[in-house]
């Protein structure tokens, strides 16, 4: 037999390059961890900002999903503009017109939710090094997109009703960063609304100072009581500076992954360029079933009773704080949107209480890792959506539980020597 051919010597391998620094630079999202952590069953969750799924109008979304089927599958499933289907744009536009702010569908850009929008506008404007203004604190993955982006992210001092004008005005004339990206209305992690005489002054600042304003608006059709406040685009000085995104995850569902973009002409523009580079175009199925039931439903009645039914919950949620925080803590009543903000009293860590809160069957979110520069290491954020009243009222007696076994001594309060990136990886050990 012929000897066996011997095979030749494999050099080692080199290991492929490494990652780019802003891919470890910037942390994972701990909401997104904790919601992870407490997806087995029994845990009633106040964490993530999930909306009812009992809510959801399925019958009426499968209805609109057979019907784009049976007018023209071959469109619903073929590619198709950037900019999006013509009857979403037509239909978002009426609503936003509807709502106080003069919209026609060319001045749109449909998106992948409404974080697609802000990672659109993020990479259109800013480049490493360029300073982006915060809320302190502010949404999350808002953090995370600008930090992927390497922006100076620098908070503007806010108190219980959003950001205060005068220090607004005084970091961007020593700062001249690129833009103030704000939830004016019902604000995460906060609950917070930006009263209508700050939104004012907020434009005249960015008119005057040449500044580039990122509205997000996921939440301000979900409102329980008070009068609405009128979008900050719509103030004089703001309205060719002001990139607006919305979203239909919170009142139709988020699962559908539809939001959009309303912004001046030049950056609308370059952010469907940014888009080409991203996804091409957002789904069109999900696009003209989204058109079909918003030209064939009532979506104004379906989220009127979204709203009875987060009121009732955010209301429980409410009647129930004063026996489950303990003495001397302190929390907010919101006029609509998802959340309550509280802090606990000094010598409580929420990060601390987390952990004993997810033992016993009920979590919420650390409010650490919402701020930019020291966090505040007593705060939480409490989602009231999820879970019914009933669900809420058990959720409270087992974290009033947590909490008596939870406290963390805090060597100040203040939450010293803790940046936001350790407050982020310490609220997921």
């Amino acid at each position: 037999m012929p000897s066996a051919i011997p095979s030749p010597a494999v050099p080692a391998a080199a290991p492929p390059p490494g990652f780019a620094a802003r891919a470890t630079a910037v942390g994972g999202s701990p909401v997104r961890e904790i919601l992870a952590l407490t997806a087995r069953p029994g845990v009633i969750s106040f964490a993530g900002g999930l909306p009812a799924p009992e809510l959801f109008d399925a019958r009426g979304l499968r209805a609109a999903y057979d019907a784009t089927f049976a007018e023209s599958a071959a469109r619903a499933l073929q590619y198709s503009t950037t900019e999006g289907a013509p009857e979403l744009r037509e239909a978002v536009a009426a609503r936003v017109t509807a709502r106080g702010l003069e919209t026609g569908p060319d001045d749109l850009l449909v998106t992948t939710g409404s974080q697609q929008a802000l990672a659109l506008i993020t990479a259109t404007l800013v480049e490493p090094g360029d300073a982006v203004l915060v809320e302190n604190p502010t949404y999350l993955a808002a953090l995370q997109c600008f930090g992927l982006a390497g922006a100076r992210v620098i908070p503007v001092p806010c108190d219980d009703e959003g950001i205060l004008p005068d220090a607004l005005e005084e970091i961007v004339a020593r700062e001249r960063p690129k833009a103030l990206y704000t939830v004016p209305t019902f604000q995460n992690p906060t609950g917070r609304t930006l009263p209508g005489e700050r939104r004012a002054a907020v434009a005249r600042i960015a008119a005057r100072r040449g500044l580039w304003l990122v509205e997000d608006d996921p939440y301000g059709e979900l409102r329980f009581e008070g009068a609405e406040v009128p979008w900050l685009a719509a103030h004089p000085g703001a309205q060719d500076r002001t990139a607006l995104l919305g979203s239909f995850s919170k009142v139709m569902a988020p699962g559908l992954r539809l939001g959009w973009l309303r912004a001046p002409a030049a950056l609308r523009r370059a952010a469907v360029v940014t888009k080409q580079a991203a996804d091409l175009h957002t789904s069109t199925v999900d696009q003209l079933a989204a058109a079909h039931y918003l030209r064939t439903a009532d979506l104004d009645a379906h989220i009127a009773a979204v709203r009875t039914a987060y009121r009732d919950r955010r209301d429980a949620l409410l009647a129930g704080l004063d026996a489950a925080l303990p003495e001397g803590s302190t929390w907010n009543r919101p006029e609509g949107g998802m959340f309550v903000w509280a802090r606990l009293p000094r010598g409580y860590d929420a990060t601390e209480a987390l952990r004993a809160a997810i033992a016993r069957d009920v979590a919420f979110v650390p409010g650490a890792p919402f701020h930019t520069g020291v966090p505040d290491p007593r705060t939480l954020r409490l989602s009231f959506t999820t879970h019914t009243p009933q669900e809420i009222g058990v959720g409270l007696e087992r974290l009033a539980g947590a909490l008596r076994t939870g406290r963390a001594g805090v060597r100040d309060g203040s939450g010293a020597g803790r940046t936001p990136s350790q407050a982020r990886t310490e609220a997921l050990a």
